[in-house]
């Protein structure tokens, strides 16, 4: 079921809903388990459920019910039928609306608690009562959640499409080339450089697909596809394990389909 969320920084005055609580203990959400899906808590505070939070921060509204994301402590006991769990693992457990949020609210809890103190002189921050932000009542300094855009493209050859894998990927996996923007540079000039410095070849016809949220721990992915120039493959070892050309047809193992790389992948597979 999609449901509309409406970003928010007030909390209302007064609450006649449980809210969503998106409550984090490090990069672990609280969850009730069920037998085929988990379910994000819907209480009028934590405290409900014997939880006392580091922190909080409203997010807005879904459907008709405010949404809050908490800090936890990293040792609590988590309340009985509940479990914390890595986002990843939650993928395909929790409704899209909710896991989508799940990324927002890891992201504003991981900002907030960062942020407790100017990075400049020091002096403890305070939340702007308006805007997503925290500024140093000393020198001024305001600090936003932070966002780091990323590159990710797939390069096709006919019908072959170039797949690499880096060190961290699980045993047998093959994925499409990304990389993080540098100051100064376009996105198309990132696409360029990240794929000439990883395999060593030159690209032509870049062009948009889509982007993705990404918070693991805050990046944004911005998909592009291009097509092969010239150049032989020649990977960068402290980059990647091993790269080359894969028909179609005859893929690897790819990484799951909550990823910006697999849906590059499939809409290739199915168009080309």
């Amino acid at each position: 079921m999609h449901r509309t969320f409406i970003p928010g920084i007030t909390p209302p005055v007064e609450q006649s809903v449980p809210a969503w609580w998106f409550a984090f203990a490090g990069n672990k959400l609280l969850v009730h388990q069920e037998e085929t899906a988990n379910q994000i808590p819907q209480l009028t505070s934590l405290e409900e459920i014997g939880l006392t939070p580091i922190r909080t921060q409203f997010l807005g509204t879904l459907g008709d019910r405010p949404c809050y994301c908490a800090e936890l402590p990293q040792d609590i006991s988590t309340p009985v039928g509940m479990s914390l769990q890595g986002l990843r693992e939650l993928y395909g457990t929790l409704d899209e609306d909710l896991f989508i949020l799940s990324g927002r609210a890891i992201q504003i809890v991981e900002w907030n608690r960062t942020h407790q103190y100017c990075g400049y002189c020091a002096t403890p921050t305070t939340q702007l009562p308006h805007e997503r932000a925290k500024r140093c009542p000393n020198c001024g300094l305001v600090n936003y959640p932070r966002l780091s855009p990323a590159v990710i493209v797939l390069i096709s050859r006919g019908e072959e499409l170039l797949l690499a894998r880096a060190h961290r990927f699980p045993p047998k996996m093959y994925s499409i080339l990304a990389g993080f923007v540098e100051p100064g540079e376009s996105l198309e000039e990132t696409v360029v450089r990240e794929v000439r410095e990883e395999v060593g070849i030159e690209v032509k016809d870049i062009r948009y697909f889509g982007s993705q949220p990404w918070p693991f721990p805050n990046s944004l992915m911005i998909g592009f596809t291009a097509t092969y120039a010239s150049g032989e493959i020649a990977i960068e070892p402290e980059e990647l394990v091993d790269a080359g050309w894969f028909n179609k047809h005859n893929l690897p193992p790819i990484p799951p389909k909550l990823s910006i790389a697999r849906k590059l992948i499939d809409w290739f597979v199915s168009t080309h």
